[in-house]
């Protein structure tokens, strides 16, 4: 038997292809693609805009399967955190933020990630998969219909589990689908793709999509950096600013980056680094959003006291740089970024852990 379409994860321009082949309309795709992501319905026989023989047709060759909430924890202030089961078996994790005036969506593009930065759970794990674009854009489905008392989410963030940029497909085709008016209707603003420095993919993101850029840095020298991100021994930094220049340039003048650095105690938090970090990028449009690492199981790393972040976030301020200090959330429920492995059964640097330790 022929494995089914599962639609969900088509974009318009996918969708029309896809009624172009069973000889159909392809005004067909704008109505499905509301169905979907406007009014949440997945069961083709509650489309009531669809004849009942298209109706029938669509039942028998295709399927909108989001993923499985496996579990759900709410942190005190608010925050929480779904564990999203896919149909390989694999688990991921979806973190919902809510915020005065939005609310943000944290989503993970692969199971596990191969780039094994230090200050991250994840990167622990290992590498499993990666995600369909069903499996990316279901985590947004489900954030705004899995729950119906929630409130729908006005921020995407792909800064959970997974290197996006090593996804590239998936990931464009299912932001595609978050901007489109017929869906969600995000504005490139409020959609933000973070990579650690993946350069041929940065470069080509300006002619795949319009969305907002953050660079996962946490330091400004190629030594530290080799450690802390080893996927820099690949793409140094010199290369890195260099996709950050071209991207900026073609946007003239008109786009920033968010500069995105953790602080961990003794090892990149010195005000010599700040300094360097300032020289860096002084030729970049750039806001630095400084993180408080977040601890987790297996990791030897502390947070860096709160002087240590004052001083190193007033050294980047009075050289005239935007700088934010990133407000710990979700770490009561290992929501917090750095955090998100999902459910483990492998041992992390030689700790076994139990069934559900979910340290991200």
């Amino acid at each position: 038997m022929e494995k089914k379409e599962n639609l969900l994860g088509y974009s318009l321009e996918t969708l029309e292809d896809f009624f172009k082949r069973i000889e159909e309309p392809k005004f067909r795709a704008k109505q499905l693609l509301k169905w979907i992501h406007q009014k949440g319905v997945i069961e083709f026989e509650m489309m009531t805009d669809f004849n009942r023989p298209l109706r029938e047709r669509l039942a028998e060759i295709a399927v909108i399967r989001p993923p499985q909430v496996d579990e759900v924890h709410v942190s005190p202030e608010g925050t929480k955190k779904y564990l999203i089961k896919l149909d390989s078996g694999s688990m991921v994790e979806m973190v919902r933020i809510p915020e005065k005036k939005r609310m943000t969506l944290c989503i993970s593009s692969q199971a596990g990630c191969a780039l094994q930065c230090t200050f991250c759970a994840t990167g622990a794990q290992g590498f499993e998969k990666n995600l369909t674009a069903a499996e990316i854009i279901g985590q947004v489905w489900l954030a705004n219909f899995y729950d119906s008392n929630d409130s729908n989410i006005t921020n995407v963030v792909f800064m959970g589990m997974g290197e996006p940029l090593l996804n590239f497909t998936p990931v464009i085709e299912s932001a595609k689908i978050m901007k489109d008016q017929l869906a969600y209707g995000l504005s490139r603003k409020r959609i933000t793709i973070s990579t650690s420095g993946i350069t041929p993919q940065i470069d080509q993101l300006t002619s795949s999509i319009d969305v907002s850029l953050a660079i996962s840095l946490h330091a400004p020298i190629d030594s530290l950096r080799d450690e802390i991100v080893p996927i820099n021994k690949k793409y140094p930094i010199k290369m890195l600013i260099n996709s950050c220049k071209n991207y900026l340039s073609f946007y003239e003048g008109k786009r920033s980056i968010t500069i995105e650095y953790i602080l961990i105690d003794g090892v990149n938090d010195s005000p010599e680094l700040a300094r360097q970090l300032t020289k860096l990028l002084s030729n970049i449009s750039c806001k630095i959003n400084l993180i408080p690492f977040n601890p987790f199981d297996g990791s030897n790393y502390t947070r860096s006291n709160k002087d240590n972040i004052n001083q190193f976030k007033n050294i980047l301020m009075k050289k005239g740089f935007i700088t934010t200090l990133r407000v710990t959330r979700g770490d009561a429920i290992d929501g917090a970024c750095g955090q998100l492995v999902g459910k483990l059964t492998k041992s992390i640097k030689g700790k076994k852990l139990i069934k559900h330790q979910s340290i991200s």
